[in-house]
C-alpha cells in the first residue's frame, strides 16, 4: 500500500506564490501517474494537474499557465508550484497516485475514489 502526506499549504495574498508537496511512502510503481486535485466547500472536485512516470505533464484550464507540477523520483516527492493565484484558487489540495497510467489518464479520473490512493490533503487560502 502506498501512503501519501501532502504538506506546504498556507494562506497567500492574490497574486502570490505557494508551493505544495506530497511525499509518497510505501509500496511504490515503476509506472504511474499521479496529480493534484482540489475541493472547495460547496464545490465539487477538481483535478488541476498530473504528472506521469514518462514525464509528461498535462493542466486544467483553469490553471494553465499559472501552476507547474513536478516530481523529484529520488526523493518520491510530488509538487505543485502555484503562481498569481487569486481567491478562486482557495480549496483544499489532495495529492492522488496511480499505477499504469498517462498524466492524461490521470487528470480525467484522479477525482474518483477508486482512483488509486488519495492524501489528507493541505488547505490553500488566497485572500483578496
Amino acid at each position: 500500500q502506498s501512503l501519501l502526506r501532502e504538506s506546504g499549504g498556507g494562506s497567500v495574498q492574490a497574486g502570490g506564490s505557494l508551493r505544495i508537496s506530497c511525499a509518497a511512502s510505501g509500496r511504490t510503481y515503476s509506472t504511474y501517474g499521479m496529480g493534484w486535485f482540489r475541493q472547495a466547500p460547496g464545490k465539487e472536485r477538481e483535478a488541476v494537474a498530473a504528472i506521469d512516470s514518462g514525464g509528461s505533464t498535462t493542466y486544467a484550464d483553469s490553471v494553465k499557465g499559472r501552476f507547474t507540477i513536478s516530481i523529484d523520483n529520488a526523493k518520491n516527492i510530488l509538487y505543485l508550484q502555484m503562481n498569481n493565484l487569486t481567491p478562486e484558487d482557495t480549496a483544499r489540495y489532495y495529492c492522488a497516485a496511480s499505477w499504469d497510467m498517462t498524466a492524461k489518464e490521470a487528470l480525467n479520473i484522479m477525482t474518483s475514489p477508486a482512483f488509486g490512493y488519495w492524501g489528507q490533503g493541505t488547505q490553500v487560502t488566497v485572500s483578496s
